[in-house]
């Protein structure tokens, strides 16, 4: 079955909302693809008007910035530390915008969008 992205039938209140048209074909979505770690893997998408975006499947390695010495470093991911977004992710690895992972210099966070952006950027967090 398809995801659909359009209106929901009821408002925020309760209340129902009549349908003025059917469901249309530029408001279904896709599937969810996780990026995870292993080698790199990436999956191109058409997208509206013919342009396109690069899912990361998987990835092993991240750009990531030193805020102290403003430089950028591309390092190997050792593991997923935390991902806020579900508790679950850090099992199995799986990397979204926000997750703090353990790379070779310390732990970072991620601030790219690994779904839709094709790489990983991350920030480096300073020990406290």
């Amino acid at each position: 079955m398809a995801i659909w992205q359009g209106r929901p039938k009821r408002k925020s209140s309760g209340g129902r909302i009549t349908p003025a048209r059917k469901k249309r074909k530029f408001e279904i979505g896709r599937e969810k693809q996780f990026t995870r770690l292993g080698p790199r893997k990436v999956k191109m998408y058409r997208t509206k008007g013919a342009n396109s975006k690069a899912r990361l499947l998987m990835v092993d390695s991240v750009n990531v910035v030193d805020p102290t010495t403003k430089t950028i470093k591309k390092v190997e991911i050792q593991t997923v530390k935390s991902n806020p977004s579900n508790p679950n992710y850090v099992q199995r690895n799986i990397m979204t915008k926000g997750a703090t992972i353990m790379t070779e210099l310390g732990e970072a966070v991620i601030t790219s969008r690994c779904g839709q952006d094709g790489v990983v950027n991350a920030t480096l967090i300073k020990p406290e």
